[in-house]
């Protein structure tokens, strides 16, 4: 892993000429995110497949077209409270991990519970919800990936924000490993958010890149891929609170790399360490987390965003 990072950090440096930092002029960034850009007017396309009742939750089950240009689809849960609202809205982007709950189940559970409390959720599957995805992408097609599944999250915002029940000045993201890493491209594309909780993110997609398939040459990969240099998004995050989650003894994210998503973003922000691994399923975790949803879009004496 060590000299894995060493490489990876030797390549940024050689492709730095390629990479437009988020200390850029404004225009200089926006060629960046043009590389994101979808048709805002394209129908989302919802298919209902039915629905349960849980503790007087309707949890909907539903899929809807995440990426207009593929019509690629994609399943989601809808977690809606009873009564009209209007409801604060969380997205919740699951992990890359056992494959138990690495899809739209990770975060049921605790959305159910904080419906109660007057959140609606939408819980969406992410590409790494197949279980074959990481070992048999084509790794010379992840930038293209990438901007997809970003256009794919920015889609499931749409959804949410349409909920006739949401109140779009009060919405959250919840993301773990890949769906907190994605998150942070989002975020700093999309200003929609009051707040966003990181659950476990590494610093850097390209931490992840080379742990199966190998690109033709890692040094074009990473220059290929340098648009999406996460720190360089967090730094847009100007607009929302932040949450950061870590595990104190997580085999992936090093101590140190915890501080660098932390140190780039600009917004009111939170660091906190758990005595976990990045599993990060520990009840302390989730209770801090849903406190910090309800304070940052539940309270009367939550804001909106600007």
């Amino acid at each position: 892993m060590n000299r894995c990072y060493i490489l990876i950090a030797c390549a940024l440096w050689l492709a730095s000429a390629a990479c437009v930092h988020a200390d850029t002029p404004s225009d200089a960034f926006a060629a960046r995110a043009a590389l994101f850009g979808y048709d805002t007017k394209a129908d989302l396309g919802t298919k209902d497949n039915g629905s349960v009742q849980r503790d007087g939750v309707t949890v909907r089950d539903l899929s809807f077209i995440a990426v207009p240009a593929t019509q690629q689809r994609v399943k989601a849960y809808l977690v809606v409270p009873p009564g009209k609202g209007p409801f604060a809205g969380i997205l919740w982007v699951h992990w890359l991990g056992e494959p138990a709950t690495s899809n739209r189940t990770q975060y049921l559970d605790e959305a159910v519970a904080l419906a109660a409390k007057g959140t609606v959720s939408l819980l969406v599957d992410g590409m790494w919800s197949d279980p074959d995805w990481y070992a048999k992408r084509d790794p010379d097609k992840d930038l293209q990936g990438s901007i997809n599944q970003t256009i794919a999250l920015r889609r499931a915002m749409d959804m949410l924000a349409q909920q006739p029940d949401v109140d779009a000045k009060r919405l959250g993201y919840v993301g773990h490993d890949f769906g907190g890493m994605y998150g942070t491209l989002m975020a700093g594309l999309d200003r929609r958010a009051k707040t966003y909780v990181f659950i476990a993110v590494a610093p850097s997609l390209l931490e992840w890149a080379f742990f199966a398939p190998q690109p033709k040459s890692k040094i074009d990969y990473i220059r290929a891929n340098a648009p999406l240099e996460l720190s360089d998004f967090v730094h847009r995050i100007d607009n929302a609170s932040v949450l950061f989650q870590f595990a104190k003894n997580d085999a992936y994210i090093s101590r140190a790399s915890t501080g660098v998503l932390f140190s780039a973003a600009n917004a009111p922000k939170d660091r906190k360490f758990y005595d976990a691994d990045h599993a990060m399923n520990k009840p302390e975790i989730a209770q801090d987390r849903d406190a910090w949803l309800l304070k940052e879009l539940v309270s009367a004496a939550a804001t909106p965003a600007q």
